[in-house]
């Protein structure tokens, strides 16, 4: 018990840091954004969806360890219908909007760094804003969907969960409960990811003819384009990786639910869940030229601040 009692507060730890590290990343890439649209009275269409990306991941990574603490502080109120609706729908609104804005993200990349003489590709090509739109009025239809099949759901297990009144139902209802809903969400997971994945395997093969052209024409294969499409492998494949570890969350949690009592390893499940949204804002600041340079500059007037605080 000690030893699991330890391993509790350490992963509780390293979540603690992951919320603060990514409150910080995510606030600095909508601070940033926010104040650049104020002075020049305009926005460009990836700084919109950095900054609603970023907004999002805000309110979702509070809302969660919201409902955390008060799943701590009241345990028996997280289980009455009214709650538990509105905690599950507010945390599938936040994470559906973090994922799908990522995933536009990589889309967007995408249409705008590879090259192909597809004249349909070409067609979203001119067409990228359109494009990033349309998938985000898809993703709220996926997301009403969503949300109707888990009110239905949650109505069905609060009736069953009236009807039992011993607490080894209870518990095993909610166990199922659990279940059913990270398997439901997992589900609705896969749309986004195999369009990310998609993405990224067109930018490989998009460079792959690029290089190919390159050496067939005796030039150097190190252009401005082979560069941009390096850039923007980096970008998607960081963002599929944590995305991987957000979906092996998930999925471990389904495959566990019935043996929640090993705390440990939902513990790790909440570290790897945590690591996308937080993680990810930092990859996308290095990515970008002025988050990089704000960021470099507020580091600085931090150092400066404490020099002046120790003298």
């Amino acid at each position: 018990y000690d030893f699991i009692n330890f391993n509790i507060l350490i992963t509780t730890a390293i979540v603690g840091m992951e919320f603060i590290i990514g409150i910080l990343g995510n606030g600095l890439i909508a601070l940033v954004n926010i104040i650049d649209w104020v002075k020049r009275s305009k926005i460009s269409a990836v700084d919109q969806i950095l900054t609603a990306l970023a907004i999002s991941r805000i309110i979702h990574l509070s809302s969660r360890h919201l409902s955390k603490l008060f799943s701590m502080v009241c345990p028996g109120l997280l289980w009455a219908e009214q709650i538990l609706k509105m905690i599950h729908i507010i945390w599938m609104v936040t994470s559906h909007f973090s994922i799908w804005l990522a995933t536009s993200l990589s889309i967007f990349y995408f249409l705008k760094i590879a090259n192909f003489s597809n004249s349909i590709f070409h067609y979203l090509k001119w067409r990228v804003e359109k494009v990033i739109s349309v998938t985000l009025l898809v993703s709220l239809v996926i997301l009403f969907l969503n949300i109707a099949f888990l009110n239905t759901d949650t109505d069905v297990w609060v009736a069953g969960y009236k009807r039992n009144v011993t607490n080894s139902s209870s518990s095993k209802d909610s166990l199922n409960f659990s279940r059913h809903f990270l398997l439901h969400y997992m589900i609705f997971t896969i749309i986004p990811f195999t369009l990310s994945l998609t993405a990224f395997i067109l930018l490989i093969f998009s460079l792959w003819r690029h290089l190919r052209k390159k050496q067939l024409n005796a030039t150097a294969p190190r252009d401005a384009r082979t560069k941009a499409h390096l850039q923007g492998l980096q970008a998607v494949v960081a963002f599929l990786l944590l995305y991987t570890f957000f979906f092996l969350s998930l999925l471990i949690q389904v495959l566990i639910s019935d043996l929640q009592e090993k705390n440990v390893i939902i513990s790790l499940c909440h570290v790897l869940a945590m690591a996308f949204p937080s993680g990810h804002s930092y990859i996308l600041i290095l990515r970008n030229k002025k988050l990089r340079q704000a960021s470099l500059s507020m580091l600085w007037w931090l150092r400066c601040r404490f020099k002046d605080a120790e003298s």
